[in-house]
């Protein structure tokens, strides 16, 4: 009995994509000696991205689909793709056509020869955008200098991983997932295959500064305590430097002079003040996690499918 493949990709406004990534996906998988199935799950795209991808089983039986029920994420999307697929390895990938479905051979090659994660690092073409490669250089260059688990530079959501990673990863129910993290951290055998990012097919990336900033933000809190324990350190150098001030009140004090200077008084009190929100906004980050953690939510929700394995636990939901 031949092994079967999964492919999981989480689609948002891809419209343009989904008709060329399925029909090159499809070329490859046939080339390749196991059963196969792809999953497109529609993170609540706002154009007509799910039309596009109800008609894709008219082109091969083998590919669905997963609509959720608004926008959770590409991480959640993602980890609704590894949670209902069922092959013996899983490939994850983006649907803007940036990760080569021609790659997919050389995973399983990896695969058979013993590793549990086949996973790539992004190498960027000469025309990638200076913004782009650089905000990716700081990004993890943040990540690794205050995380526990550290990532190569340009680590993708493009990977491979074994049926016992994925049911290890399915098991895990946390809130702000941070998957190339969870992915590093859960171990196993692991290989980095580095690849050239393709240009994106059609539509624009979804990921600018703000929520790349956010992004790094979710994956530091998700694995490491070190802006905690950074806040204590602003909070006990700032302590140590308004030791500072005994000398100059002495001094005031033995030669008679009146204490002025309300503007630079005025002045320490808002840095000092500023000081103390930050620091407590960096608590606020993790009790805030805690406290979304503790609602226990799922991930996502699905609202429908044509994958015939869930759509009756769907059905009993509705009613």
């Amino acid at each position: 009995m031949r092994r079967k493949i999964s492919v999981v990709i989480p689609s948002f406004n891809e419209e343009g994509n989904i008709e060329v990534l399925a029909t090159k996906l499809v070329e490859v998988l046939k080339k390749v000696n196991y059963d196969y199935e792809v999953i497109f799950v529609d993170d609540g795209s706002s154009d007509g991205t799910l039309n596009s991808l109800k008609t894709l089983n008219g082109l091969d039986e083998n590919l669905y689909y997963l609509e959720l029920s608004r926008n959770f994420g590409h991480q959640n999307a993602l980890k609704a793709g590894y949670d209902y697929a069922d092959g013996d390895a899983v490939i994850s990938m983006d649907s803007d056509m940036q990760h080569p479905p021609d790659m997919i051979p050389q995973f399983l090659e990896k695969w058979e020869a013993g590793y549990d994660v086949v996973y790539t690092c992004r190498e960027y073409q000469d025309e990638a955008t200076f913004f782009k490669t650089k905000s990716s250089d700081l990004f993890y260059s943040v990540i690794n200098s205050l995380s526990d688990t550290k990532l190569e530079r340009g680590t993708a959501d493009f990977r491979l991983i074994d049926r016992k990673v994925a049911n290890v990863l399915s098991s895990l129910t946390e809130d702000g997932l941070f998957i190339r993290g969870l992915i590093k951290w859960l171990g196993f055998k692991q290989y980095g295959i580095h690849y050239q990012c393709d240009a994106r097919f059609s539509g624009k990336s979804k990921y600018n500064l703000k929520k790349m900033l956010r992004f790094a933000v979710q994956g530091i809190t998700a694995f490491s305590v070190k802006p905690l324990n950074m806040a204590i350190g602003i909070g006990g150098f700032f302590a140590a430097c308004s030791l500072l001030y005994i000398p100059y009140i002495l001094i005031s004090y033995f030669d008679g002079e009146a204490v002025l200077g309300w503007s630079s008084i005025l002045a320490t009190i808002v840095f000092f003040g500023g000081v103390q929100l930050m620091v407590m906004g960096i608590i606020g980050l993790y009790l805030g996690k805690l406290f979304m953690q503790s609602k226990q939510r799922p991930n996502y929700i699905i609202r429908s499918t044509n994958l015939q394995r869930i759509t009756h636990d769907i059905t009993k939901l509705r009613h």
